[in-house]
């Protein structure tokens, strides 16, 4: 198949760049991420290299990507919707938020800093758009077209001359861009029309098009607006795309946990049925500072688990089995624990025998002692914690992060059941470097990726009650989860319980199933126009 571009847009050996569509949003969470994956698979689909890319992301979900760097984990689902390798320049800035107004950043995939939010903005992200823009020049030099994601909305106007994701990245990478809105929010007409009326004339030039997300019901009913609209708004609508059901894809950051499942949705606050089919309470502490809570969705997913984030102690005790998810700043996550009644609260259930799991962050605080000498979760400032003590292990934070995908097995028991060379992958990303005592039982080994040597990993409590791991993502892979709850239930006497498979969920049948939906409900030869793409859409 022969696929031609506008000569205003080829990009070839004098540096001119190629086609870009931008997804801006007119607020946070109205489905920039997963649109931007659906039109990396619709390009790609269409016989184009496409790549995706932001500027700046701001979330405490990351993923590790091959070479070892760290990037939103949104764009490294896009990735696999464009079939290519998640790279660091496809989010050369992403912010990890460490205080109410301090964040850590890190550049092309590594620590660059420490910095608080009014330093950012007004100095530091000045410093970073020479690379956003080299970042974004290397990877379209490589590529047919590029799918960019903006951030929050192009029209926060107080923060608009130091903002580098939206507006100045659509005309550093001359792109048509596409506003999208969440009409499930309610006032979907006001926040298109309030968007387009607040940027500059030269920003609104950009705007080829507006698409309405996430809508229910009946079309007939909303098409009188979209007529009496479209005269202010003076760009076409691409289109209105109905909502999508459980796309079973990740979530970018903290906004989505605001719709997740609390023990006051999930759980009636009263015993548990006697019967032994009966589902596992699971019980995800919700951190202030949680990350990649993503790990968690194919556990939810389960039919025989009760997965719910507890927000208060006296949930704790509902549970079956407790998590203690990752942490972006641990020390400050276990102080919040003591201070809510958390600590009393976990404590009395394993002493009740309660089983508990700690990932990460998690499985630092339910160590004997926790210890930051260079204040690099403590602002600066040299700090120490007693753990919880449940688990034999200490942990000294320092300056190196540990980013990359690991593949492993485990090397006993799960909870008591047998459970060894039961295989898994995930990633680690963590400050810090955790001893564990002499004759304690590791979790698991493990190899890195690009590594040859095998590690040891975590460590499992000698009653079989408690485990500590180091990885991300390794509920993802049906053996070891299938393994785990089994191994759960079993120590909860219940009965085991048919799994499902999530790899399936979470395999390239989930993008398709997304790129379809987008397919069906938007004019896509009107944006084929727009970038002056001459092989129209199948």
């Amino acid at each position: 198949m022969t696929l031609g571009v506008s000569a205003e847009h080829r990009s070839n050996s004098a540096g001119q760049l190629p086609p870009a569509l931008m997804v801006l949003g007119t607020a946070s969470h109205v489905g920039k991420s997963l649109l931007t994956a659906a039109f990396g698979r619709i390009f790609c689909d269409a016989g184009y290299r496409v790549a995706p890319f932001k500027a700046q992301n701001m979330s405490l979900n990351s993923a590790a990507t091959p070479d070892g760097r760290e990037i939103g984990r949104a764009q490294a689902l896009q990735a696999e919707a464009c079939r290519v390798t998640a790279r660091a320049e496809m989010n050369p800035v992403l912010i990890k938020p460490s205080s109410e107004t301090g964040a850590q950043i890190v550049v092309l995939g590594k620590v660059w800093g420490q910095v608080s939010a009014s330093d950012y903005h007004r100095k530091r992200v000045e410093e970073l758009f020479p690379c956003v823009v080299e970042s974004y020049r290397r990877l379209a030099a490589e590529h047919d077209v590029m799918v960019i994601e903006g951030a929050g909305s192009p029209a926060e106007i107080n923060l608009r001359q130091h903002d580098i994701v939206n507006m100045r990245m659509a005309h550093a990478a001359n792109a048509a861009c596409l506003l999208v809105d969440d009409i499930d929010r309610g006032g979907v007409f006001a926040s298109l029309l309030g968007t387009l009326e607040l940027l500059e004339a030269e920003d609104r030039r950009r705007i080829r098009g507006y698409a309405i997300n996430k809508f229910r019901g009946d079309l007939s009913l909303l098409e009188p607006g979209l007529e009496m609209v479209a005269p202010r708004l003076g760009i076409p609508c691409a289109g209105v795309i109905p909502y999508l059901h459980e796309p079973g894809l990740d979530e970018e950051d903290g906004v989505s946990l605001e719709d997740r499942r609390t023990a006051t949705r999930v759980w009636r606050k009263q015993p548990a049925e006697a019967s032994t089919s009966r589902a596992l309470r699971i019980g995800v502490i919700a951190l202030p500072h949680l990350s990649n809570f993503t790990d968690f969705d194919p556990l939810a997913g389960e039919p025989s688990v009760s997965l719910a984030y507890l927000e208060q102690p006296e949930e704790v005790a509902l549970a079956d089995l407790l998590i203690l998810p990752g942490s972006k700043q641990t020390i400050h996550d276990l102080d919040w624990l003591r201070l809510r009644g958390f600590e009393a609260a976990l404590l009395a259930a394993f002493n009740s025998r309660k089983l508990m799991v700690g990932i990460c962050g998690g499985m630092q605080m339910l160590g004997t002692e926790i210890e930051d000498p260079a204040g690099m979760e403590s602002g600066g400032v040299a700090a120490a914690r007693r753990g919880m003590g449940i688990l034999p292990l200490w942990t000294t934070l320092d300056a190196e992060k540990i980013t990359r995908r690991a593949r492993g097995s485990c090397l006993g028991a799960l909870f008591g059941q047998s459970a060894i060379e039961t295989p898994f992958a995930g990633y680690e990303i963590h400050l810090g470097e955790t001893v564990y005592p002499e004759g304690s039982k590791p979790f698991a080994s493990i190899q890195r990726e690009g590594s040859p040597t095998e590690l040891l990993d975590g460590v499992v409590r000698e009653d079989g009650r408690a485990i500590g791991t180091y990885l991300h993502g390794l509920f993802d892979d049906d053996s070891f989860r299938h393994a785990f709850l089994n191994a759960a239930r079993a120590a909860c006497r219940l009965a085991p319980a048919n799994g499902y498979s999530f790899a399936a969920r979470e395999g390239d049948e989930r993008l398709k199933r997304l790129a379809d939906h987008v397919r069906q409900a938007l004019d896509l030869r009107l944006i084929w126009q727009w970038l002056g793409l001459t092989q129209p859409p199948r």
